[in-house]
């Protein structure tokens, strides 16, 4: 058995602070996974399946709930930051870990470099005089500074970032449900819940149109998994992350089936299309003539928050892979302010690429970059579903202590999610803008093969180093 395997469950001393709060971390959990995804990418998907969309957000829902429960319970057995990486390297193997911590940190990276490029979109929407590389270079420095100085400083954007999110949504759902129920403002008269069944049935382009809109919904939900990064760094994790986790089923069941609910009952799914936002045109249908100025700012935050997300899960995850000998070494010191300043430089200094492949690299050819994310965060939750499943079996074996925090349903319900997200794969190659992915993956993992056999493999096997605790 591995020194990992046989460490006692607690959290593991890496020597980060634990300077986030139990606010933070609950606000995360609530906001992390509400993006542009919704906000923007709603529209395509209504466009595409009508009212099917909700069941899409359900189903897939539920596979992200058993996903995150699995991660629950190898994060309560062994709380710790690098958790995806430690948890396959000791239940799948080393080379599963290699592959996992630089899939992840690549999926951060080009994911930021995209948000970067949208903030700058999105600011031209007051101030169309600022070119947008100059506001994807300020955003940048602004979130690496703030990452730089402390855990704290990037919990707090984040508690403000994911506070926008919920507020607006909530707020929309309110306001639409007044509407609809007491048949006030210009949409009085029209909105009604019967617009889901009306036009065309629930499933008005047939059921293989709402299957193929599985692929946007799941990429929604990207950065849901987060919440294990900041295991090693939450305060008290044994009773913040259960909370937290558990708290998945209402966010999607709220922010997500909830939302759409109310915007396919203000509007008929047929007014909506690619290019606008749905709670735009709900709103310009309420009576509110701010509403594009209100969602675009939304949207402006939730980019915001995704590329310091980025900036934070990159430099942890880039000194994970340096503390099991799969990145340069110096990768491993934290700073005085118990950061991985080291780490933060690299991650950032790769993230400012996005604003000059922006500058000189057609969109096509980015969007062959963004591809591999999606595939990423795949992958990243199959490994959480295969480490539990494995981790399951050395509890009944005797081998481990049992979670406190267990995944329902196990081992069934972990199949069913890997089952899941193979539908989503094969699905990919049913679109021509997502089939890209499947292209661009096999080469992305012929360069970490490499990378692990010439720079990894080649050298004397052996566990990760002790973190080095604090560099100037």
């Amino acid at each position: 058995m591995s020194t990992a395997a046989s460490q006692p469950t607690g959290v593991d001393d890496e020597g980060y602070q634990r300077g986030l709060k139990n606010r933070q971390i609950s606000m995360m959990a609530i906001g992390g996974a509400i993006g542009t995804g919704l906000f923007l990418g709603a529209g395509a998907a209504i466009e595409t399946s009508g009212p099917a969309l909700i069941a899409c957000y359900a189903v897939a829902g539920a596979a992200i709930f058993i996903i995150m429960r699995a991660l629950g319970e190898l994060l309560i057995y062994r709380p710790v930051s690098r958790s995806f990486v430690d948890y396959a390297e000791e239940f799948i193997g080393r080379f599963a870990a290699f592959t996992t911590g630089w899939v992840y940190w690549l999926m951060w990276v080009v994911t930021a470099m995209a948000e970067i490029t949208a903030a700058g979109i999105y600011v031209q929407f007051w101030f169309k005089s600022i070119p947008q590389w100059v506001t994807a270079a300020v955003v940048l420095g602004v979130l690496f500074l703030a990452n730089l100085i402390s855990v704290k400083i990037f919990g707090e954007f984040e508690f403000w970032f994911s506070m926008i999110k919920v507020v607006t949504i909530v707020g929309a759902i309110l306001l639409g449900l007044a509407v609809i129920i007491f048949g006030f403002g210009p949409a009085g008269d029209t909105a009604s819940f019967a617009h889901i069944w009306n036009l065309g049935g629930f499933f008005p382009n047939g059921a293989g149109k709402a299957l193929l809109a599985l692929q946007s919904v799941m990429f929604a939900y990207l950065g849901v998994e987060l919440i294990g990064v900041t295991a090693g760094e939450a305060k008290n994790p044994e009773k913040v992350l259960p909370k937290a986790i558990n708290n998945v089923v209402v966010r999607i069941a709220v922010f997500y089936v909830g939302a759409l609910i109310v915007l396919l009952s203000l509007v008929n799914w047929t007014e909506f299309h690619a290019g606008k936002s749905p709670f735009v045109k709900a709103f310009e249908t309420i009576g509110i003539p701010a509403a594009a100025g209100i969602i675009n700012f939304v949207v402006l935050t939730a980019a915001l928050s995704s590329c310091n997300s980025g900036i934070y899960s990159t430099g942890r995850m880039l000194r994970t892979l340096a503390t099991q000998r799969s990145a340069p070494k110096p990768f491993t010191k934290l700073s005085s302010r118990k950061v991985p300043a080291n780490s933060i430089y690299a991650s950032a200094a790769v993230m400012a690429l996005g604003i000059l492949i922006n500058a000189v690299v057609p969109a096509k050819a980015f969007s062959y970059i963004t591809s591999v994310a999606t595939v990423g965060v795949l992958w990243t939750w199959g490994v959480i579903l295969i480490c539990q499943l494995r981790y399951r079996r050395k509890v009944n074996a005797g081998e481990l202590p049992a979670s406190a925090f267990r995944l329902p349903g196990a081992p069934w319900t972990a199949y069913f999610g890997l089952a899941f997200l193979l539908l989503v794969v094969v699905l990919l190659g049913f679109s021509e803008d997502t089939r890209i992915a499947l292209y661009v993956t096999p080469i992305v993992g012929v360069v970490i093969a490499l990378g692990y056999f010439l720079g990894v493999r080649r050298n004397q096997p052996a566990q990760a180093e002790e973190p080095v605790r604090a560099a100037d």
